[in-house]
C-alpha cells in the first residue's frame, strides 16, 4: 500500500516525529509492505456490483497483523472498562456482562497506539477522539495513528 494523504490532528505528526521517530518509520514500512492486491478476494453481493472482486477487510487486517508482528508490536491490547454505578437507581444492578466489558486498540509499542480502520469508517472519530483518549488517560499511549484507506480501495 502507499500513503496518499496525512491528516495531523492537533499537530500529532510533529509530536510523533519528535517523540517516536523510529516507531513512525516502522509504521510507514508496515503500510508500504502490505500488498493490497493480494487482498482483493471478496466477491461483491452489493446490488449493481454483484460478482465484482473487492478488497477483503479481513485479509487486509491479516496482512497488517503479519507486518506489525515483524516489528514486535503488541496486538489487540485490551483494557477493562470501568463503569460507575453512581447514577443507578436504588435496587438496580447491572447485568454481569458489563463486568467483562473491555476496550481494545489494534497495536501498541512504546506509547504509540495504532488503529487500522477498514470498512467501518463511522468509527474513525470514535477511535481518535474517544478510544485513543481513553488509552492515553490510562497511560498506555501518549499518541496515536489511525490508518484508513482512501475511497478507491472501497
Amino acid at each position: 500500500m502507499r500513503i496518499t494523504g496525512i491528516y495531523s490532528f492537533k499537530d500529532g505528526l510533529c509530536y510523533i516525529k519528535d517523540n517516536h521517530p523510529d516507531l513512525l518509520k516502522e509504521v510507514l514500512s508496515v503500510i508500504k509492505s502490505v500488498d493490497a492486491s493480494k487482498c482483493k478476494t471478496k466477491i461483491s453481493k452489493e446490488k449493481g456490483r454483484e460478482g465484482e472482486l473487492l478488497y477483503a477487510p479481513k485479509a487486509l487486517n491479516k496482512a497488517f497483523k503479519r507486518e506489525f508482528s515483524k516489528y514486535k508490536w503488541n496486538n489487540n491490547v485490551r483494557v477493562k472498562c470501568k463503569y460507575s454505578t453512581k447514577f443507578y437507581t436504588q435496587g438496580f444492578s447491572p447485568p454481569s456482562i458489563i463486568s467483562r466489558a473491555f476496550r481494545e486498540i489494534d497495536y501498541i509499542k512504546g506509547k504509540l497506539g495504532i488503529e487500522v480502520q477498514l470498512g467501518k469508517y463511522a468509527f474513525m472519530v470514535y477511535n481518535v477522539c474517544a478510544k485513543m483518549t481513553i488509552f492515553k488517560n490510562l497511560g498506555k499511549i501518549d499518541s496515536g495513528i489511525e490508518i484508513v484507506p482512501i475511497k478507491t480501495l472501497a
